[in-house]
């Protein structure tokens, strides 16, 4: 979707200069200026060029990914890395963190993923078994290329992509028609588990853990005609996931590190056609991240925090079947009257990953153009004779 807003927190770039190693730049950070800047990724890539000057090749898992025709110019700061930054930086170098979800290059998850590589973090992600292929056959072909523009112009790297599927903890818990299915032919060590192993041996620790899960399959029904089996479904797949991923990756995370999930307003208001127990599965996500937040900071000093994100016409919100209504909805009614875009919640949660949010955990953080802060809908006809301010679109 397009975005139409300039959040607070704005990106710059260092002064560059060219360097040919194929390494990961850590030279990125997002910082609060004075300068006014539109969070549009597009707009910021416009101002970049990508020049053809060397090739570039990224191991998945057992696949080697190999970038052929497309080549990339690193935008490399010249300043150390280890020298103090001006002004108040979001600041991730040196920094590893797994987004579990993602998934194509349309959702929270992607946008997260690219903010915290614009700010300097090493991005790994996991990936539902049965969209792998896909997904990692897009990244090779390039398909995402224009997606993965960062403000510097570089592209964003996935040092590696994991199969995962979150619903499973171990591989005792995996059903025999599961391990049968052809989706999951091909793949191993995809449980949470096994995952947090990998990574464990892959790279030995990590510092932000990003949920960015959910998944009800009766969400089109009312909760009055929802199943026993729908409603644990959905709890199971979009909250107690995210205990078993914090249990499993709490280990291996340095302490001071952060967790993200995902909620949605439905977790403490109504919201006709989000059913299937959906909304009851936000609420025990928002209800376990404050339990969480006391657990895994008292024990691992960890910080825990959920955002709760607006309406984004992604591939799965299209699946709910009323998106767009939602979008139409949040324009007419939120404070803020522009579509939301999945950058700004990006920003949102490579903030609260950095240190700038040391003090922030068991927190509900709402990006959603202040839409949880209205009562009413104020396009409703009863309120024709109000004169309700509305924004100004020159």
């Amino acid at each position: 979707m397009a975005a139409t807003a300039t959040p607070s927190a704005q990106v710059v770039t260092p002064k560059p200069c060219i360097s040919a190693s194929h390494g990961v730049s850590r030279s990125r950070l997002a910082c609060f200026g004075n300068e006014t800047k539109s969070a549009s990724w597009t707009k910021l890539k416009s101002s970049s060029s990508i020049a053809a000057t060397q090739s570039l090749s990224k191991s998945y898992g057992c696949n080697l990914i190999k970038y052929e025709k497309r080549h990339v110019v690193k935008a490399m700061s010249g300043a150390s890395d280890n020298q103090p930054l001006p002004g108040l930086p979001i600041d991730l170098r040196g920094k590893r963190a797994f987004i579990a979800g993602v998934a194509d290059d349309n959702g929270y998850g992607w946008a997260i993923a690219k903010s915290l590589a614009a700010a300097g973090a090493e991005i790994l992600v996991g990936t539902w078994v049965p969209a792998l292929n896909i997904f990692e056959t897009s990244l090779r072909r390039g398909k995402f290329d224009e997606s993965r523009v960062l403000p510097d112009g570089s592209l964003m790297e996935i040092t590696k992509v994991y199969p995962l599927d979150a619903i499973y903890d171990t591989p005792e818990d995996v059903p025999e028609d599961v391990k049968a299915n052809k989706r999951y032919s091909g793949s191993s060590k995809w449980t949470v588990k096994e995952v947090a192993e990998s990574v464990k041996q892959d790279f030995g620790t990590i510092d932000i853990l990003v949920h960015s899960l959910a998944n009800g399959p009766e969400v089109s029904k009312p909760i009055l005609e929802t199943s026993r089996y729908g409603y644990l479904a959905a709890i199971s797949a979009s909250s107690y996931s995210f205990i078993s991923l914090l249990k499993h990756f709490v280990p291996i995370m340095n302490p001071g590190g952060a967790t993200i999930s995902l909620t949605y307003i439905a977790s403490e208001k109504i919201i006709p056609g989000y059913g299937g127990g959906m909304s009851s599965a936000k609420s025990a996500l928002e209800s376990d991240t404050r339990v969480l937040a006391f657990e895994a900071g008292r024990k691992h000093n960890i910080r825990v925090n959920t955002i709760s994100a607006g309406p984004l016409r992604s591939r799965a919100a299209k699946a709910i079947g009323f998106i767009d209504m939602m979008i139409d909805y949040s324009l007419e009614n939120a404070p803020l009257q522009k579509e939301l875009s999945a950058d700004e919640v990006g920003n949102a949660a490579a903030f609260l990953a950095s240190p700038l949010a040391s003090a922030i955990t068991g927190a509900v953080v709402y990006v959603d153009n202040g839409l949880n802060a209205m009562g009413v809908g104020v396009d409703s006809p009863v309120f024709k004779d109000l004169d309700i301010p509305k924004a100004n679109k020159s």
